[in-house]
């Protein structure tokens, strides 16, 4: 009787971590050029093999590859390596999947309109926030932030809403892994302080920074929710504190709540019961 053989699915367990084998590394040396890339406006040749720490003999047949298949191209004025259009295609297919830009884009530009600021949609990797969708405001003076961009979750508005619907001892792991480096004079750098805060985040449901990340800059925040509850995205408006004083943010807090509720409910999410104070 004929033995059949399983096709092995998934992959190995083995996997995880850079591997040794030539193939692999060779995969590893082209995901680390990409990163540093995609990080920067424009890198030279020495510049991302060095950042990467790989051999430039090696960096450029990685990066002519990566060009070839539209993952990369040359600023031939400027010299530098920039990402492809290929790139953002496959990079929007995240963004497909989790649906919240994509589903979210009327209530975002509605709350532009309203507001008459910058607003972002912005989700959680890790212990940091990246903004994913941005809807700008016609205003000539706004508030920008590049997609794909990173900021960290206590310095931002939009960060403090997903800290302030953790759990009590994985917001203390978070907080002990991350720490509370001050990158303004408006920074909150202490625990006691920034609890206090996101206690009043939970409660208002809604999180608001002035000049807490950007100099000149201020953001309120609001979660969009899933089916179980969890805080999947942050809605907020940004823009320059000649505009948005603390009297304004105020005024902001309950519109962007309004609209990451609608936001909520188009997706398909839930919104948590609120506890008395």
């Amino acid at each position: 009787m004929a033995q059949t053989t399983t096709k092995p699915r998934g992959r190995p367990a083995a996997a995880a971590g850079p591997s040794q084998q030539p193939a692999a590394r060779g995969l590893d040396n082209a995901l680390a050029l990409l990163e540093v890339i995609a990080g920067a406006d424009g890198v030279t040749l020495s510049e991302a093999a060095q950042r990467a720490g790989v051999a430039a003999s090696t960096a450029h047949r990685i990066l002519t590859t990566l060009e070839a298949h539209r993952f990369l191209r040359v600023d031939a004025e400027r010299d530098v390596w920039m990402i492809g259009v290929r790139a953002f295609e496959v990079g929007n297919a995240f963004l497909r999947d989790r649906k919240v830009t994509e589903i979210g884009r009327p209530h975002m530009i509605a709350l532009m309109e309203t507001t008459g600021e910058t607003v972002n949609v912005s989700i959680r990797e890790g212990d940091a926030l990246i903004y994913v969708g941005q809807i700008e405001t016609h205003n000539p003076v706004r508030a920008f932030q590049r997609p794909g961009s990173r900021a960290p979750l206590h310095a931002s508005a939009a960060g403090k809403v997903f800290l302030a619907f953790q759990s009590e001892p994985s917001l203390d792991d978070t907080l002990y892994r991350t720490g509370l480096e001050g990158i303004t004079a408006g920074t909150i750098t202490s625990a006691a302080e920034l609890k206090a805060q996101l206690k009043t985040v939970r409660e208002q449901r809604f999180a608001a920074d002035l000049e807490e990340r950007v100099a000149g800059l201020a953001c309120v925040a609001a979660p969009v929710f899933n089916e179980h509850h969890d805080v999947i995205a942050s809605l907020s408006v940004s823009g320059p504190t000649s505009r948005m004083t603390g009297e304004r943010v105020l005024e902001l807090g309950p519109l962007v709540r309004r609209a990451a509720e609608d936001v909520t409910e188009t997706v398909g999410g839930r919104l948590p019961v609120r506890r008395a104070a």
